[in-house]
Parts: C-alpha cells; sequence; structure tokens
C-alpha cells in the first residue's frame, strides 16, 4: 500500500529507494553468512530454512552460479522476520567484538612482556598495583629465565610462560587466588 494518505498527507509505506537499500543490506548480510564456517555457522541463531542455502552457495565455485545463489539466499532471507535477521546482525556483531577484545588483551599481555623484560622491577611493581593477588615470586622467577633464555639463545619457554600471564590475569590466565 504505497502512496500518501490523503487525511494525513504521510506515506503510506517506505520509499522504493528505502526498500533497494534493506534488500542491498539483507544481500550483503548473506555474503557475510556465506564467507563463514560451517562451525561459525552452527553458533548463530540461523532458522533452518536457511541453511541449506548458505550452503549450497558455500559450494558453487562459478562466479556467475554463486551471484545468483546469493541473490535467492537474500530474496529467502527477506522472507524471515525481521526479529530473525537481527538476531543473526547481532551475533555476527558480538562475534567481531569478542575477536577485537580478544586481540586488545593479547596485545596488553605483550607490553606488559616486554615491559617487565626492559624495565625489570619497576614494571613489576606496577604490574603488581594492578594485579594485587598476582604471585610476586613466580613473575619475578620468570622475568629472570626469560633473560637467561635470550642471553644463551635457548628455546623460549620461560619466555612464552610470561606471555601467558603467570599467573597475573592477563592473556588467558586468572589471577591466583
Amino acid at each position: 500500500m504505497r502512496g500518501i494518505d490523503e487525511d494525513s498527507g504521510e506515506y503510506l509505506g517506505p520509499s522504493r529507494s528505502q526498500q533497494r537499500r534493506d534488500a542491498l543490506e539483507v544481500l550483503a548480510l548473506g555474503e557475510r553468512l556465506v564467507a563463514l564456517s560451517p562451525a561459525q555457522l552452527q553458533q548463530l541463531p540461523i532458522p533452518d530454512a536457511l541453511l541449506p542455502h548458505i550452503l549450497d552457495a558455500q559450494r558453487i565455485g562459478s562466479h556467475i552460479a554463486r551471484k545468483r545463489q546469493l541473490a535467492f539466499l537474500a530474496k529467502q532471507m527477506r522472507r524471515e522476520d525481521d526479529d530473525a535477521l537481527h538476531a543473526i546482525r547481532d551475533a555476527l556483531d558480538a562475534g567481531g567484538e569478542a575477536a577485537r577484545q580478544e586481540t586488545a588483551l593479547l596485545h596488553r599481555a605483550e607490553t606488559w612482556r616486554e615491559r617487565l623484560l626492559a624495565e625489570g622491577d619497576a614494571a613489576l611493581a606496577e604490574l603488581l598495583s594492578e594485579h594485587p593477588s598476582a604471585d610476586r615470586q613466580h613473575l619475578r622467577q620468570l622475568v629472570r629465565n626469560a633473560l637467561e633464555e635470550r642471553r644463551r639463545d635457548k628455546p623460549p619457554r620461560a619466555y612464552r610462560e610470561l606471555f601467558l600471564g603467570g599467573g597475573w590475569g592477563v592473556g588467558g590466565v586468572t589471577e591466583k587466588e
């Protein structure tokens, strides 16, 4: 029901341009879904009716046939509830945010490791002020061992263990209780 309401003068439905933008947004979502691995797809709240179409698009190698299958997938997706599409988008965005947070955590652990090796006790004191329940003795031992490994050109066992946090909570290892 398009057109203008005679009484209020408001448009009755979305414009053709808005419908096209919405359709292109759904197509882009379909392309993102096709690019995911089967394990990643299982973690998303994808309706059962859409999953075979996504898998078909992943199997197709020909450019034109794949483009046609993506268009068909988008058509099927537009038939779904808006809530289902929003749930898929939210799950995809949450995965992206989790990956960014994990990367930031790894960068933070790497920065601390390098500071501990370069600055020694000053960096250790600052780290312990941020993470008071960390094991000072264990961290000191790891720093000493990592520096010794570097000096002797040995495999970086303590260096890697220091990256994992050594019990201070950064890099995925939780703080000691």
